[in-house]
């Protein structure tokens, strides 16, 4: 199962501007593949506004957010792979999704803990313990 990261940013971005909202990024830089600007960078993060009007050529893909942008009158090409995104929000009123709450989520890789006919025993379990319970339910007429 692939990760609900990227589809949840791009849900959230979109529904930031259609609602006349700035987005902004919170950006993680410890990676040597993140490539913002460094001299912004203040406590390991950098907030990038993504707004259409503040960015050229937005690109929330799966793997990597990429766009140009101005800092300080100077063209930057951005590049922040998917991970380091750790927060998505409006400037106006903070409202938004903090991303790194889905980092537990299953992955491409994933799987489940445990085999295939371990979950299985585990449901038939459950499903047997179903079974001998008394019914809830009563016939009204």
């Amino acid at each position: 199962m692939t990760s609900p990261r990227p589809y949840l940013l791009r849900a959230i971005y979109d529904w930031l501007v259609d609602n006349g909202l700035t987005p902004h990024l919170v950006v993680e830089v410890s990676g040597d593949d993140v490539r913002v600007p460094r001299q912004f960078v203040e406590n390991g993060a950098i907030v990038l506004n993504v707004s259409p009007s503040a960015v050229r050529g937005l690109e929330l893909g799966n793997d990597f957010v990429e766009f140009s942008a101005r800092f300080a009158g100077t063209p930057h090409q951005i590049s922040v792979p998917l991970a380091a995104v750790q927060a998505i929000y409006a400037r106006e009123n903070g409202q938004g999704l903090v991303l790194s709450e889905f980092d537990g989520a299953l992955g491409e890789d994933d799987s489940p803990e445990g085999s295939a006919e371990s979950v299985a025993s585990d449901s038939d379990a459950q499903a047997n313990t179903d079974a001998r319970r008394a019914p809830h339910l009563k016939v009204v007429k």
